[in-house]
């Protein structure tokens, strides 16, 4: 299943240009910006309250918000059919905030006395109004309609408001304690809500327990159907606990239901402390793989931050791939920029090879007995990225990676390979200020997230994200 997000529609042009002319414009690029992205994409249009369905008017600020807002949108999106009424774009746009994309196509006729138009010229005067009242905003060069870079352009802001979307007003759960060690995972709730409107949601072991023995014990069809997907797909043949499926299926049931009765996107999770409340031999590593595929991203040991991280991946795919939050590992034997990612079982399900037989095993250690996910991911190219904070002020942590072969190893994991060499990503995760922990998902988007940084930066409340990349000036610069 995959995410969809509200776009307000507000087409403009400029009373002293000939309506006719961009009427024409709106005839030729309206089909073209209806086809891009429909299973994404719900428009929210202006044609019925505004002459020629463009705005142009001072009057037609109130209309267009009043029904923006009815209708709840994530993002504005405002072609040029002529030069434009810069006064009416950024009206509409200062009252919202959201993320709102400029663009118009290159005029076709420009001769001593002939320019029709004018549209480029008009988005420089919008763009610099904008500016003036404080609303961030993305552009797609001056190109045609059904070019790629305008196909490319769209989808790459569809993605970018579906970040953002998921983002505003979130909920995170904070799922059982943080382990007594890790003073690393440490977050300041108090700035998450001050800055980013994000506020941390606490469910309790005790709840996660007797929500799974409720499941157990009324055994729906749900769990029946669940169980027996998780068994056909996952190779249980050393697992002895002959419930041990039953309770992973009921522990994800019970944690998806109580992270969505908190409004919850992500988490921060308490491996161990979830193993127990659901009664498995076990941490609760396998629970947070199901639930990264049931679009639940957790981050492990109370990572709030890995959730949040994890939430920005996700939102970038559009819901359609599960991230990860992985340990930074140890490196390469015979490859100086290999490293190996790796955690103790959270990493979804979808991301296994498959040729490889992914399985629960049984192992020890330190004379325990417990079950674990072991299962090598499939190759390909990934997007890094990792969130965090220090003295008030944020960092990403922004590189991409492809997948290579190496040794194998226990629990969940894979190989990649750093560019422009692993020192230099090292060097920067060092300083950072980052942990051991950081996401990834398959595919590329980076310049969706660098977008998405321009957004977080907010000048207007003081906030200030700073984007780390490997190739980014080094550590006495930061």
């Amino acid at each position: 299943m995959h995410d969809k997000v509200k776009i307000g529609l507000m087409p403009n042009r400029r009373e002293v240009f000939n309506i006719n002319t961009a009427r024409e414009e709106y005839d030729i690029i309206m089909p073209i910006i209806h086809a891009q992205m429909k299973d994404y994409v719900e428009w929210v249009e202006i044609d019925d309250i505004c002459e020629q369905g463009m705005a142009c008017h001072i009057d037609d600020i109130d209309k267009v918000v009043a029904k923006f807002r009815a209708a709840d949108i994530d993002a504005i999106f405002s072609p040029f059919c002529d030069f434009g009424e810069e006064s009416v774009v950024a009206g509409v746009a200062k009252q919202f905030m959201l993320p709102t994309l400029i663009w118009g196509t290159r005029d076709k006729v420009s001769t001593y006395e002939h320019r029709e138009k004018e549209t480029q010229c008009g988005i420089f005067a919008a763009t610099k109004v904008l500016r003036n009242y404080g609303v961030t905003f993305s552009y797609i060069w001056n190109c045609e309609a059904d070019s790629p870079d305008f196909v490319n352009g769209f989808e790459k802001f569809v993605r970018v408001v579906n970040v953002m979307k998921n983002l505003r007003n979130a909920n995170i759960a904070s799922i059982g304690d943080r382990p007594s060690g890790f003073y690393s995972v440490i977050h300041n709730q108090l700035q998450l809500i001050k800055n980013f409107n994000i506020s941390v949601k606490p469910i309790g072991l005790a709840q996660i327990g007797a929500e799974t023995q409720r499941i157990v014990d009324e055994n729906s069809q749900e769990l029946q159907d669940y169980v027996k997907d998780f068994s056909s797909r996952i190779d249980l043949s050393e697992v002895e606990d002959p419930d041990f499926a039953t309770r992973v299926c009921a522990g994800v049931l019970a944690i998806e239901g109580l992270m969505k009765k908190n409004h919850c996107r992500a988490a921060g999770f308490d491996c161990g402390g979830v193993g127990r409340a659901v009664g498995i031999s076990a941490t609760g590593c396998v629970i947070e793989g199901e639930l990264a595929d049931r679009g639940l991203p957790t981050g492990c040991e109370m990572d709030i931050w890995g959730g949040i991280s994890m939430l920005i991946l996700k939102s970038a795919a559009l819901g359609e791939d599960a991230p990860l939050l992985a340990d930074w590992t140890y490196r390469h034997p015979t490859n100086d920029n290999g490293e190996l990612i790796w955690h103790g079982g959270p990493f979804a399900y979808s991301l296994a090879d498959k040729d490889k037989n992914p399985m629960i095993k049984a192992r020890k250690f330190r004379n325990r007995a417990f079950y674990e996910p072991h299962w090598e991911l499939k190759q390909g190219h990934m997007s890094m990225l990792r969130m965090d904070e220090l003295d008030g002020e944020y960092y990403v942590f922004l590189a991409d990676a492809d997948t290579i072969e190496g040794p194998d190893t226990t629990a969940t994991y894979v190989w990649i390979e750093a560019k422009p060499s692993w020192k230099a990503w090292e060097e920067k995760l060092m300083f950072g200020p980052f942990i051991h922990h950081v996401g990834g998902i398959y595919g590329e988007y980076n310049e969706v997230f660098e977008e998405v940084i321009r957004y977080l930066n907010d000048s207007r409340r003081g906030v200030k994200v700073h984007l780390i990349t490997p190739t980014t000036p080094g550590p006495k610069s930061l």
